[in-house]
């Protein structure tokens, strides 16, 4: 299975130029992908550089064969009462099996200009069972947002993890209590406006204990970042401000790809795309194999 992610900057490139089928093209040029998850995908907010238009509708045009949900962080409208929305996407040629739209927490911080964020999750069928894409986009400008939201993505894996140990009791198909697809099988991802030192990103490592066991066992279940898993020893490479200093003098890698434990030893590859010019960030590639 071949996962692209990306924090398109609302398909604006460095150029200045708002275009959609440039990164789906550039996503393709990385790999025959299964599931492309985006970041910072507009719909109105014609103030923004380049007027973005309807985002997800070109997307989901551009991508026969897919479907395309839209998760809007930002869901609001503008002063004649056009609608504009503003947040993350997941794309995906695979069954569907679920689809949840999380709010993450904004506590207040007076400090600095900020917004919502969300992650959404889809579940899919896979050759290795169901797995569970969730895709973000955290907070740039308050470290105490970020860091709230990094312990609430943590949050809802664990949470997932229990509801796939310990499923509720079966209701008949056709009402919303019908059964749902619960997997430990996970892979979190997006643009986390952190790099490895921050303590958001050990805060979504953090080990808790496997719910399918006693007392939480012996085994204690995590996230864990995949760079590692297929790169030992070596750092990762950027995925920020590789040729733009606006945010700061030196790239930096902020886009990452978390997985479960079930699937740690399915990385295959992560692979960074250091050349494109399509989005201030740059993509990365994740592929799960036997």
């Amino acid at each position: 299975m071949k996962l692209v992610t990306w924090n398109t900057q609302w398909c604006c490139g460095l150029d200045g130029t708002v275009d959609p089928k440039r990164i789906v093209d550039g996503a393709r040029a990385m790999a025959d992908f299964d599931v492309l998850c985006l970041q910072e995908i507009a719909s109105g907010f014609g103030g923004m550089p380049g007027g973005p238009g309807d985002q997800p509708a070109e997307i989901a045009s551009l991508l026969p064969g897919f479907e395309v949900f839209y998760g809007a962080a930002v869901d609001e409208f503008d002063s004649n009462g056009a609608s504009q929305r503003f947040g993350n996407l997941i794309a995906t040629r695979l069954p569907v099996l679920r689809v949840h739209h999380h709010p993450l927490p904004w506590p207040s911080d007076p400090t600095v200009s900020t917004m919502p964020r969300m992650c959404t999750v889809v579940t899919i069928a896979t050759e290795f069972g169901p797995i569970r894409v969730m895709t973000t986009h955290l907070e740039y400008y308050s470290p105490i947002q970020r860091q709230a939201q990094a312990i609430a993505l943590r949050a809802l894996h664990v949470e997932a993890c229990a509801q796939a140990a310990a499923p509720p009791v079966e209701r008949p198909p056709g009402t919303p209590f019908q059964a749902k697809p619960h997997t430990l099988q996970a892979i979190l991802c997006g643009d986390f406006n952190m790099p490895s030192d921050d303590p958001g990103y050990e805060a979504i490592q953090a080990p808790f204990a496997d719910p399918a066991l006693p007392n939480g066992g012996t085994a204690p279940k995590r996230l864990q970042d995949a760079w590692p898993l297929a790169h030992p020893g070596q750092p990762h490479d950027p995925t920020f401000r590789l040729f733009d200093d606006k945010y700061g003098p030196h790239p930096i890698a902020c886009d990452f790809v978390f997985v479960s434990d079930a699937l740690a030893p399915r990385v295959k590859q992560v692979r960074v795309d250091t050349t494109t010019r399509a989005s201030d960030h740059q993509p990365v590639l994740l592929v799960l194999g036997d």
